[in-house]
């Protein structure tokens, strides 16, 4: 059988490809796995329950839980002095509870009811003790208080306090320092016996929606569809062109033996 040198370009050709296939099979495995992984790694985080959070012994003068990790520790701690400062001048207590998701079927003002009787149980220590839970997840928020908080804390400052103070700077791009800096001033001065500033001004800031989708946006699932396709074609296509080759080499060898 005669060799000619298309067919040992052809052979070098379907080498390479075979080579090639192997390299990038290997490099977008890796990719799909890291890929794969980022997606669960961004999946929420097991939900809290209420036996998940600690007792009101071990937390001490930890004014402010945030379980969610969404607040820096120089907020935590401005906010803890705040707190601390209100209950030395007027023994009122405030607790603030950020967690990133509750349990199916849970809402944030039946989670904060729960935690308020568990921390809480006798009536008598729950007058003076005022209770927000915060849900990262749905920003959704409660605030529970006791009946010696009512006077000062009515129902309408406490709406104001959770749809306006505290969520204002979330909905303005969850700014959850702001947020919460922002409501334990106001309950500060509210159950201090300030007079009540109210909740933040509304400045309009906003801007023309950039034309092109921000990386969150962009559907996970088409990109483990592109990597699966691109697999796919690693696969399909040298096998496809070494077909086309053998083809080609059993015609050439035919023709040599008729000739």
């Amino acid at each position: 059988m005669k060799v000619y040198p298309r067919d040992l370009l052809m052979k070098q050709f379907v080498n390479y490809l075979l080579d090639w296939q192997k390299n990038v099979f290997q490099r977008l495995t890796i990719l799909l796995t890291i890929i794969i992984s980022g997606i669960l790694f961004t999946i929420p985080a097991v939900a809290t329950g209420l036996y998940e959070m600690p007792s009101l012994q071990t937390i001490n003068h930890n004014w402010i839980i945030d379980e969610a990790e969404v607040i820096s520790r120089a907020t935590e701690n401005t906010i803890n002095r705040t707190l601390e400062e209100l209950t030395d001048q007027t023994d009122n207590q405030v607790r603030i509870v950020i967690i990133r998701r509750l349990d199916y079927g849970e809402t944030s003002s039946s989670f904060a009811i729960a935690l308020f009787k568990k921390w809480f149980p006798i009536p008598q220590e729950q007058v003076n003790k005022v209770l927000l839970v915060l849900d990262t997840l749905t920003n959704d928020a409660a605030i529970i208080t006791g009946d010696k908080i009512k006077p000062l804390i009515s129902d309408d400052i406490a709406n104001s306090i959770v749809s306006e103070t505290l969520m204002l700077p979330l909905r303005n791009g969850n700014k959850y320092n702001q947020s919460l800096l922002n409501t334990s001033n106001r309950m500060f001065a509210v159950l201090s016996g300030q007079p009540d500033p109210g909740p933040p001004a509304i400045v309009d800031n906003r801007q023309l929606e950039p034309n092109f989708p921000k990386a969150e946006d962009i559907d996970q699932g088409n990109a483990i569809a592109w990597v699966v396709g691109l697999l796919i074609a690693a696969t399909i296509i040298p096998m496809a062109t070494y077909y086309i080759y053998q083809i080609n080499q059993t015609s050439s060898d035919g023709q040599d033996n008729l000739s």
